[in-house]
């Protein structure tokens, strides 16, 4: 067997593939062999079936079959040993002249390469890397959700306003009947609040489905039915109270304090409770700030990194390697669509590969415990020993799927840590307000 590549440009060539007889033929003939011994065809017994008939029915499927795998194989070994970095996967040239009939074939791929790439970290204009601070208004708000969180519900026999109350909504009709929960400030107009204020457990109210909820996608919920029925929907209802509830905030004392830290004595006053606040809401906001670092500096590299593609051998692999074949108008603007993840791919491979950035097993395994520990910081638990911890990283990265995110994570942690030390940037700290209204404006 012989391989060659022809350079049809910078970004194309053609790989040629010449199979000839010796290489197919051992194979071949095992196989055909192997199905004379279990053959079933009427006339004969089993394994005595001349090799003719057998060659006849099915030595061509037999061929071609070998022939592909002989292919792949000795394709995909070429590329690897004469490090070709290709984009997508080879594409077959169609041949009409060809027959299975001949001894010798010729095989032609199309083959798309990966551009060279310069990438230049010397950004004269800065870009903007924010420090997010909780503000006050946002750390009282948090410690009014802190007091609600462990506070208690009292119940109680009458709706007033801020009282939660659980009822159940029925339309025999439309085969409705659903238990859900809501408040007096929920509900839209005054006409409806003033029909549920007063109310006691075990009355039953009348009320119309429209416009009977401040926001509109409330309804589909309480009612415990799919969005696009909620839609319009104009019926009437029984509404039955099950119960009502007002929401006792717990005291701002050291026993929410214990509660909250998970620790005797970590917090012992409101102005430790608020630093405590502003240190958790500074470690969240990383997240916040270093994601739009990335979508930034993102954006920056591909407005000046300047390189070819072989956009239409691309489009090509795109109008075939889906489970459903496209047309050449839906491969382009599938392309369009795709284009800027490319490019950024291709940037981020050079910038791994230039600064030999690796991913450690033991990195994906701490970051995986991280994870764990804000989960049970979220709901309050406590830290588990080291050996536990160890338990619960090693039981999450058994999932493939879960193991191959984390990874990815640690990667674009990485290559960020690059790019904050190559690029210039100004930080600029900024409360969580003030970063939303500028980013998502």
């Amino acid at each position: 067997m012989q391989i060659t590549k022809e350079n049809t440009d910078n970004l194309n060539a053609v790989v040629k593939v010449n199979v000839e007889k010796q290489d197919y033929t051992d194979k071949v003939e095992k196989i055909l062999k192997d199905y004379r011994k279990t053959a079933n065809i009427p006339g004969f017994r089993k394994g005595h079936v001349p090799m003719g008939m057998i060659k006849r029915q099915y030595g061509q499927a037999v061929l071609a079959d070998e022939v592909n795998k002989l292919i792949q194989e000795s394709l995909n070994k070429f590329l690897t040993e004469e490090k070709l970095d290709i984009l997508g996967n080879p594409i077959p040239k169609a041949q009409d002249d060809f027959s299975w009939d001949n001894d010798n074939y010729e095989f032609e791929f199309e083959v798309g390469l990966a551009p060279e790439i310069n990438i230049d970290f010397s950004n004269k204009k800065a870009i903007t890397h924010y420090k997010i601070a909780a503000d006050d208004a946002m750390i009282d708000d948090q410690i009014k959700l802190i007091q609600r969180q462990y506070g208690k519900m009292v119940s109680q026999n009458e709706i007033k306003e801020g009282y939660t109350i659980l009822a159940k909504f029925i339309n025999t009709d439309e085969g409705i009947e659903n238990e859900s929960s809501f408040k007096l400030e929920d509900l839209k107009g005054k006409k409806n609040k003033e029909l549920f204020k007063g109310a006691k457990t075990g009355d039953t109210l009348q009320v119309s489905s429209k416009k009977l909820f401040a926001e509109d996608n409330k309804l589909a919920i309480h009612l415990g039915i799919e969005a696009e029925k909620a839609k319009d929907l104009d019926i009437q209802l029984n509404v039955d109270v099950v119960e009502i509830n007002e929401e006792i905030p717990h005291e701002l004392n050291q026993e929410l304090f214990d509660k909250y830290a998970g620790k005797e004595g970590k917090i012992n006053s409101e102005k430790e409770l608020k630093n405590f606040i502003k240190e958790q809401a500074a470690e969240q906001f990383v997240q916040h700030s270093d994601q739009q670092l990335l979508n930034d500096v993102t954006e920056h590299l591909l407005a000046n990194t300047k390189f070819d593609l072989p956009v239409e051998f691309l489009q090509k692999w795109i109008q075939i390697s889906g489970e459903k074949e496209l047309s050449e108008e839906e491969a382009k603007e599938e392309f369009e669509k795709s284009e800027k993840g490319i490019r950024y791919q291709l940037i981020e491979a050079k910038i791994i590969k230039d600064n030999d950035i690796q991913v450690k097993p033991e990195e994906v395994k701490e970051m995986m415990k991280d994870r764990i520990r804000m989960q049970m910081a979220q709901y309050g638990g406590a830290n588990f020993p080291d050996e536990q911890m160890e338990q619960f990283a090693n039981q999450m990265l058994s999932n493939q799927d879960e193991a191959r995110k984390v990874s990815e994570q640690v990667m674009s942690n990485k290559i960020l840590a690059l790019l904050k030390e190559k690029l210039n940037l100004k930080e600029k700290e900024v409360s969580f307000k003030k970063f939303a209204d500028e980013v998502y404006k």
